[in-house]
């Protein structure tokens, strides 16, 4: 069984709005991306300026366009999520990290995290695209817990910004960054646990989500869609049909953020009422692999006991889903040993 001791998110402070959009005369106005994605803003790494004069042309440039790092983004997440464990970074004995568009091809985004919370650890990256934190999750829970630290950090981050192409209104409206970071443990208990996880893949879909490197986000839109609808469906589907072993138990629903209509039709086939399916795709557009886990991370702190059915899709073509059933509130019980712990090393891993 996995435990979640605490969840942090950080998004970057510029606003991509729908007027800004709007402004790039690129056959969009605001109430259009309304009614087509439920998007009104997003967040970029980005400045509006490089956006307004290059349109992200070349992607080759986005780095230097950019205000903010992905690994400041993921720090800022990481802490997050060490605060709400109660957690000094030196407990943290592994780090995994995953997302879509990394900032470099190598080092991994785990080692070059690591290094700015300032933790000595095992760290790699292991990234399904956006269903990346099921994947990171399914495969921690299959290792044995003595093979593991007592901690491990899990990140997801994003700068989909710099991969869009601004020219075009069929991904321009779409997507925005963030990064997301959850304290995970197979060892230490806590009131929040993952009762079920799993994970696959078809790779005959592979050509349908892509970033060249060096390049552009391209998609086959409608196909994408029809395939997003149907796995979120028969995962939230089995994973509520795992949930009858706890009767009583509230039911929230979190998928993939790719679009708020999306969500809508998932919502529309499985009789998901909308006090019961939380989102953040509308105020910060499709985060990837940071969407989902930081809608959870919105909630951490306000969820009385229930169940979160989570649901995420992805490039390869991927999916993967997570049960999580959230207990009562307790004083951080394992503070104390978690501050003992320091740099332990990992020992028997993998």
């Amino acid at each position: 069984m996995l435990y979640l001791h605490g969840i942090g998110h950080a998004h970057p402070a510029t606003v991509i709005d729908n007027n800004f959009l709007s402004s790039l005369d690129i056959g969009v106005d605001a109430a259009w991306v309304e009614e087509r994605v439920g998007i009104r803003e997003r967040r970029t790494t980005l400045s509006l300026d490089y956006i307004r004069h290059t349109r992200n042309a070349d992607t080759r440039a986005a780095a230097e366009g950019s205000l903010m790092s992905t690994t400041e983004m993921a720090r800022l997440a990481g802490e997050h999520a060490l605060r709400r464990a109660g957690l000094a970074a030196g407990a943290i004995g592994m780090i995994i990290a995953g997302g879509c568009c990394p900032e470099m091809l190598i080092p991994a985004e785990a080692s070059r995290l690591a290094a700015a919370l300032g933790v000595q650890a095992v760290a790699f990256d292991l990234s399904a695209a956006c269903a990346s934190f099921a994947a990171q999750l399914h495969f921690l829970s299959q290792m044995r817990p003595e093979s593991l630290p007592d901690f491990v950090l899990v990140a997801n981050i994003e700068a989909f910004t710099r991969t869009v192409n601004y020219a075009d209104r069929g991904t321009a409206v779409l997507f925005g960054d963030c990064a997301s970071a959850a304290i995970v443990s197979t060892r230490v208990s806590s009131r929040v646990r993952v009762l079920e996880s799993s994970f696959q893949s078809d790779p005959t879909g592979h050509g349908q989500i892509t970033i060249p490197a060096g390049g552009h986000f391209a998609q086959e839109g409608h196909r994408v869609q029809i395939f997003a609808v149907r796995k979120t469906v028969e995962l939230v589907g089995e994973s509520r049909f795992a949930g009858r072993e706890q009767p009583g138990r509230e039911e929230f629903f979190i998928g993939h953020q790719a679009n708020l209509r999306m969500l809508e039709a998932v919502c529309k086939r499985l009789n998901i009422p909308a006090k019961n399916h939380l989102s953040n795709v509308q105020n910060f557009g499709n985060c990837g692999a940071a969407g989902a886990p930081s809608v959870l991370s919105e909630h951490w702190e306000d969820l009385a006991p229930c169940a979160v059915n989570m649901a995420v899709v992805g490039s390869g073509l991927s999916w993967g889903g997570l049960r999580i059933c959230i207990g009562e509130a307790h004083p951080h019980e394992h503070l104390e040993r978690g501050q003992r712990l320091g740099n332990s090393a990992l020992q028997g891993c993998l």
